[in-house]
């Protein structure tokens, strides 16, 4: 961003004791007969982005609403920047950006006018334009909001969450219904929003924007944590691959026995799992040459955190039916 005025950067920084901005321990929250959190521990370390991933109905908003301080938790302990956030509500949400997973604007207001209210909430804040360029919507600044496209709308819904200079953005499905090039950008700004020493929440079903903007992650099932941790820890170190090309059946009959006994062939394309990749796609290859078989679209793939995301799902699924 650019310089600041006087008066903000002059202003004292401000300090949070601990190194986590969120810790939740043995939390629960129960509406009447239905129990939407059971005993959910975790932390959100200072200047991280954490995902929260889950299916419908596995306590994502109720979790968010608890750390914002709209919800009041049936039992358990709730610490946000060191506060309780219902005890403190008004202190913690001055320190909180808030993104919904669906905004609303003032229309008639320019971009700049609407982003000028917004700070005028605040004793701190960034100053607007600077706010406005960080999100890109500094050639918009003088256009009408509802003359906005959906995207620019959404990264307007970021400068409101970050005019008011928040310890701890939260972003609700930032990126649902953008376009590739909308969706890009709005992951360069969430990035850009880290760089700044935020700690973002960010609540997703896209894998690959947890895969990519996540230090760490969390899976929430039937409102307990089915998994946590980085990305790249939760996939097992010994996950395996899977080789594929497209074929016919007749090719897939003439594979060797040591590949042949591990194949599959399913709508054109024959795959097989493997531990290791290295042997039998040296073998593979061979076999194309001495066979002269073109192995089109040849594919060797790793599992993501998509399918780990289901697996972990499905295990939690088949303990609850077996239980």
């Amino acid at each position: 961003m650019t310089q600041q005025t006087t008066e903000s950067a002059s202003r004292p920084p401000r300090t949070v004791e601990s190194t986590d901005s969120i810790i939740v321990q043995g939390l629960s929250k129960s509406f009447g007969p239905v129990q939407a959190l059971a005993d959910v521990d975790l932390t959100v370390q200072r200047g991280e982005v954490f995902g929260l991933l889950g299916p419908n109905g596995a306590g994502k908003t109720t979790l968010t609403e608890i750390l914002e301080g709209h919800v009041k938790p049936t039992s358990g302990t709730v610490r946000v920047l060191d506060m309780d956030p219902i005890r403190a509500n008004r202190t913690v949400r001055n320190r909180l950006g808030i993104v919904p997973q669906k905004g609303s604007f003032e229309l008639y207001l320019t971009v700049r006018e609407h982003v000028a209210l917004f700070a005028g909430y605040y004793r701190q804040a960034f100053p607007v334009d600077d706010v406005i360029e960080l999100v890109g919507l500094s050639s918009k600044s003088g256009a009408r909001v509802g003359r906005l496209s959906g995207g620019q709308q959404r990264r307007l819904d970021l400068a409101l969450a970050l005019v008011g200079d928040p310890d701890i953005v939260f972003l609700d499905e930032p990126t649902t219904g953008l376009d590739i090039e909308a969706r890009d950008r709005a992951w360069e700004t969430v990035q850009a929003i880290r760089a700044m020493g935020k700690t973002v929440f960010l609540t997703t079903h896209n894998m690959t924007e947890a895969q990519r903007l996540c230090d760490r992650v969390a899976v929430l099932h039937s409102g307990r944590v089915a998994a946590i941790g980085a990305p790249s820890s939760l996939l097992p170190d010994e996950r395996g691959a899977t080789i594929s090309f497209r074929g016919d059946e007749a090719e897939f009959k003439r594979l060797p026995a040591d590949l042949a006994e591990r194949a599959r062939f399913k709508a054109g394309r024959i795959s097989m799992d493997v531990d290791d990749a290295r042997g039998p796609l040296h073998a593979l290859t061979t076999w194309a040459v001495d066979s002269d078989v073109a192995l089109a679209d040849l594919e060797v793939r790793r599992p993501d955190l998509e399918e780990l995301y289901l697996s972990i799902l499905a295990h939690r699924d088949s303990e609850g039916r077996t239980s």
